[in-house]
């Protein structure tokens, strides 16, 4: 296994620290109104991962997967701005899309809402999850704190979801702590979530940065089977990361 370090400061502001003293809230919205993950012109206000390139392994081969764990009903949270998934085909498969901004919510409810597709505005920390066979939540817990984490993952085993999909980088080494809003590579297998090996792991084959992140890495588990800390994190606040 290659062991990489330090492979957050390809991004700038990786460590979040511009956002001290926020809400999560704020913090994602003003990411938005800034276009700070598409200040490069990339083609979805939810950067470059979310560019059909960087997505091509998913749309091809989330479908089968569906299929394979019985999934007849999706939460996508974060949505973000609809740019990849509406290119994933769903047959039979109840859609909800979730974002924390509200612009991009009802702007996906306008151009994407039909009789198996909805869109509403969610915080994954806070508010009540649907059970859905599925939660989809790639490219999100990357950007939270370890607190925001575990509050995001409490939420998501008090829905009684079946399944959750999370983006996973099995070849990082230690993972760190940040202020929510920055980014870092984050491997579930390792402290301080001691996630089981993956029940399915779909490698995205992800260019970015020069390859630097070839392992990226959509891994999905049971929610009953994910592990429980031992101690409670405090109410979601102000943003103080570490």
């Amino acid at each position: 296994m290659t062991v990489m370090k330090n492979r957050a400061r390809l991004y700038n502001f990786s460590d979040g620290s511009g956002f001290r003293g926020k809400a999560t809230s704020e913090v994602f919205n003003e990411i938005h109104d800034r276009k700070a993950w598409n200040i490069e012109t990339f083609e979805s206000a939810s950067g470059e991962g979310s560019s059909l390139v960087q997505t091509a392994v998913l749309i091809e081969e989330l479908p089968p997967v569906l299929k394979k764990l019985g999934v007849k009903s999706l939460l996508d949270l974060p949505c973000g701005d609809f740019h990849w998934m509406q290119h994933v085909p769903m047959p039979g498969v109840l859609y909800t899309g979730a974002d924390i901004v509200a612009s991009l919510v009802e702007n996906n409810h306008s151009k994407y809402a039909g009789e198996h597709r909805q869109f509403i505005l969610a915080n994954l920390l806070t508010d009540e999850l649907p059970a859905e066979d599925l939660i989809f939540c790639r490219d999100c817990l990357v950007h939270f704190s370890f607190r925001n984490i575990e509050l995001a993952l409490q939420n998501i085993r008090r829905s009684e979801a079946r399944y959750l999909a999370i983006t996973h980088f099995p070849e990082e080494a230690e993972n760190h702590d940040i202020i929510t809003g920055g980014w870092r590579p984050l491997n579930f297998c390792r402290a301080p979530f001691h996630f089981p090996y993956p029940q399915i792991l779909i490698n995205e084959k992800c260019t970015e940065r020069g390859g630097a992140f070839s392992d990226k890495s959509l891994a999905i588990w049971q929610v009953e089977k994910l592990p429980l800390t031992s101690q409670s994190p405090p109410p979601p606040g102000r943003n103080s990361g570490r």
